[in-house]
């Protein structure tokens, strides 16, 4: 009986660990899949002369061998779908103009708020900023689409804690 609540006690104290540590690779994962996406924008842009996509989808894998301007092969098929690793893709692209898009803006947003990821991440074709920032909470009381998606899915019902 001794040796179980021993381990029970440990459990307790590893546990919420281990969940930070996992949080905070799915929001270093993040981070890194938009500048792949980003990436893949610069290389879709050159290679086929079409400006940036129009879907996300565009930049993932082929049905068939060749790669084309809907089918890019550019990135792997899970983050083409918008979702991958805690954290769903939101890509907007931008106005075209003479037949391109010619910026877009991705978001990065935790598929399960302060379980997957406490962190907002956007960026912007059209700034050098980079990766943008921001704690999820705070966004959501400023961005229209993620209120209506956190009234919709449940999301930030509770606040998150570090």
């Amino acid at each position: 009986m001794i040796v179980i609540t021993i381990i029970l006690i440990i459990a307790a104290i590893e546990i919420p660990n281990l969940l930070r540590a996992r949080m905070s690779a799915e929001q270093a994962a993040a981070k890194a899949n938009l500048k792949s996406i980003e990436a893949a924008e610069i290389t879709y842009a050159v290679t086929y002369n079409h400006g940036y996509t129009s879907t996300l989808s565009q930049l993932g894998p082929s049905n068939n061998q060749m790669a084309s301007p809907q089918a890019a092969d550019l990135i792997d098929g899970m983050l083409a779908t918008g979702r991958k690793g805690g954290y769903s893709y939101f890509y907007i692209p931008g106005p075209v103009v003479d037949g391109k898009v010619e910026t877009y803006t991705l978001n990065a947003v935790p598929s399960a708020p302060c379980t997957t990821g406490v962190e907002y991440y956007s960026l912007d074709s059209s700034s050098q900023s980079g990766v943008v920032t921001q704690n999820f909470q705070t966004v959501v009381e400023h961005d229209p689409f993620l209120e209506i998606l956190k009234g919709s899915m449940d999301y930030g019902q509770r606040p998150c804690s570090r």
